[in-house]
Parts: structure tokens; sequence; C-alpha cells
């Protein structure tokens, strides 16, 4: 599946993905874990709008890669990939190499049709994916659990001490024990996992350098 360009046909994808149930994947030890963010320009506020300059970045194995385009949409919670989803996969693909498994700054099964962009990006690469938010989309918490409709979708993830937890979602072939594992493992003492925090990084840096990254 690809990207759809109305919300309409968005909506019809991500029912259909919501419902799909791909083969589970399981971490190992020698992972190689990437992450990918996309950043749009300093001061404006709002929903922003389709066609916004924007810098998206991708790390993992020692690599980074990072694109420059425009925004597909304004922000509309639940609709996120019109808006970011050709740009992260463009980041993802301009790596040397693909990492086994990706963090995305989105969510992955906490959303209304069960399909965020961290879950719709995995299908489209074919890569495990899990989504690291600030916090929930829909779901409530349930101690460290994180249910929506009765269903877990992720966890409530603290990686520092004296720091709020994270929502670490559940996405494209990952459970919520999996997704834990990932996020745990690249932590390196800093609240944000390390592949992640890097591509935001260098998205961010992208940026600095001027309009559309010139």
């Amino acid at each position: 599946m690809g990207w759809p360009a109305t919300a309409e046909e968005l909506v019809r994808v991500q029912l259909e993905l919501g419902r799909a149930r791909p083969k589970p994947w399981r971490f190992e030890p020698g992972a190689v874990v990437g992450g990918c963010f996309v950043c749009f320009p300093r001061g404006p506020t709002g929903p922003g709008g389709a066609g916004d300059p924007a810098w998206a970045a991708a790390a993992g194995g020692g690599t980074v890669a990072a694109v420059s385009g425009e925004a597909g949409a304004p922000y509309e919670a639940g609709l996120l990939a019109l808006r970011e989803g050709p740009l992260l996969e463009a980041a993802v693909r301009a790596l040397p190499a693909p990492p086994d498994v990706l963090l995305v700054n989105a969510t992955g099964r906490d959303h209304p049709r069960g399909a965020g962009l961290a879950l719709h990006l995995g299908s489209v690469l074919g890569l495990p994916t899990v989504g690291v938010t600030h916090r929930p989309l829909l779901a409530a918490a349930d101690g460290d659990v994180l249910r929506l409709d009765g269903k877990e979708v992720g966890r409530l993830v603290t990686t520092r001490g004296g720091t709020r937890p994270l929502a670490v979602h559940a996405a494209w072939r990952t459970d919520p024990e999996t997704a834990v594992a990932v996020v745990l493992a690249c932590c390196r003492g800093a609240r944000t996992p390390e592949p992640l925090r890097e591509a935001r990084r260098l998205a961010r840096l992208s940026r600095s350098r001027g309009p559309r990254g010139s």
C-alpha cells in the first residue's frame, strides 16, 4: 500500500491496515534499530498547510540520511500520514541499508482505525515498526498498559529516572512487549531512543541550513 492523496482514501487504507494481522516480528540482540523524524519551519502555529517546507531524516546502523520536500496536507489527528508519510518513506529509503526495525514519532494501533502513521509506514516499507510519542492518542492508561476498546495497544515506559514516561506503541508486525524491548534497548541513558534522537537532530540541522535544506 502506498500513500493516499485524500482523507477519504486514507481512511479506507487505514481500515484495511487496522484489520491486517501480519506475521509478528521478534526483537533479537544485534538487531539494527533505526529511527525517522520530520520537522517543519519554526514559528508558525496551527495545523500548517499542504506545501509547507519539510525536512525529514533517518538514522540506523551508524548511517544517516536526510531529504527535503513539502508537507502533503495540514496536520489533522488521525490523518498524519497525509502530511508526513511520503517524506518519512523517502528518508528511510535514502539510508544505505534498511534497519531491522524502525522507530517512528507517531502512533501505531492507538488510533481511531487501528493504523496510525507508525504502522502505515511500516507496511509501505516492509519493515517492523514501533511508535514513540510523548502521550497516547486515544488509549487510556491502565497502570503502564495502554488500552483502546479493551485491547492493549502500547505501554507507558519510563526510560530515564525523573522524566515523564513515553507512550510506546505497537505498530507494524510488533506487539506491545516487543515495542518496549526495542525502545529500552537503545535509550542509552536518555529519555528518547538514540536512533530517533539522531534522526531528529539531523532533520533539525537540515532545517537550519535554509529553505528546503539549501
